[in-house]
């Protein structure tokens, strides 16, 4: 694939991330969302995207703009293109949650230019971040030792991985997703929205699949024997440039008898290496010291990987329309407090 100069300037930057990509964008146009994108002083990147809520529009800046924010320059230039473009869409706000490790010295900054801390998170504010440069042995080693025990244990069970992108596979992962969302209590996503994702990373040439584990032919656990070919654990993987994210999981209740998901984690990562992929970002994982946090319980499954434990600035807000921002405020801290975010 040849790549545009977009993609070169986004392959520059130590943060570039599929969120800035133009896949993403074309995603979003997929969905019907309007977007823009604008590159600041020759280096600097910026993709926004509209979004319409009942409580209001809004631009959304995902892991962005991608900058150098040591320049005041740049950064100056690069708020006024999110809020000009802000105000030409009516939005009432901007959300902006850039590729910032949080530092007090980096939430300072952000709060003297301005900006708001958000009441609800964007795009993988903690997550865990595999560094896929190592080799299998150094993931291994790298691994809690329960994890290990468990991706082990999937291999002498018979657990059988495979991965496909068909249009198919994810009408059946949005189906096996939608039962999974109701034991666990969370909203997935619609199935237009996972066939745009599969469409633009098909059309633009990344990466997309969706990994699906199963019993073998000689799976057996505890004296009882499975017929082959049972879904336990699915996965929905991007790669985009030097990054992969692990974006959406589903499960069956097989799930909690047998390893799944370890086997499923494992080929992924061995995959990706095959790849040149640089980095695994297992997306998403609850802040630090939040044990009733909704990810409590995944948390613990995606740091046993290893890997950089990574939290970066929370999402801030750069308002628009003061007046109508505010019923928007209450709106989302009575959300997030009923979602235990």
């Amino acid at each position: 694939m040849k790549k545009t100069d977009w993609q070169k300037l986004l392959d520059k930057h130590p943060e570039g991330n599929f969120l800035q990509s133009e896949t993403w964008a074309e995603a979003n146009s997929l969905m019907g969302r309007r977007f823009t994108m604008a590159v600041i002083d020759g280096t600097g990147l910026v993709s926004m995207i509209v979004r319409d809520a009942k409580r209001g529009r809004f631009l959304q800046v995902a892991g962005g703009p991608l900058i150098d924010w040591t320049n005041k320059k740049q950064i100056e230039k690069a708020l006024e293109k999110i809020k000009d473009y802000a105000k030409e869409e009516k939005c009432i706000f901007a959300r902006i949650r850039p590729q910032l490790r949080k530092t007090p010295e980096n939430l300072t900054l952000l709060k003297s230019l301005g900006l708001k801390v958000a009441p609800m998170h964007l795009a993988a504010e903690n997550t865990v971040i595999l560094d896929l440069e190592k080799t299998e042995d150094e993931l291994l080693a790298g691994m809690r030792r329960q994890t290990r025990y468990e991706v082990r244990r999937s291999q002498k069970l018979d657990l059988v991985v495979e991965k496909s992108n068909s249009e198919e596979i994810f009408r059946e992962f949005h189906k096996v997703q939608a039962e999974t969302a109701k034991r666990q209590n969370f909203i997935p996503p619609s199935l237009d929205d996972l066939l745009a994702e599969r469409s633009a990373f098909l059309k633009m040439g990344d990466y997309i699949q969706i990994y699906v584990v199963k019993t073998g032919k000689n799976t057996e656990f505890k004296g009882e024997k499975y017929e082959a070919g049972l879904p336990i654990a699915y996965g929905l993987v991007f790669a985009h440039g030097n990054e992969a994210e692990y974006f959406e999981a589903a499960s069956t209740d097989l799930n909690h008898v047998l390893p799944g998901a370890y086997a499923l984690q494992w080929q992924i990562i061995k995959d990706l290496k095959a790849l040149g992929i640089k980095r695994y970002n297992l997306w998403g994982i609850a802040p630090p010291n939040s044990p009733h946090h909704r990810y409590a319980g995944v948390t613990t499954f995606k740091t046993g990987f290893g890997g950089e434990v990574v939290e970066y600035v929370p999402a801030h807000d750069l308002i628009i329309n003061k007046p109508k921002y505010l019923p928007n405020l209450i709106i989302e801290n009575v959300r997030k407090k009923k979602r235990h975010l």
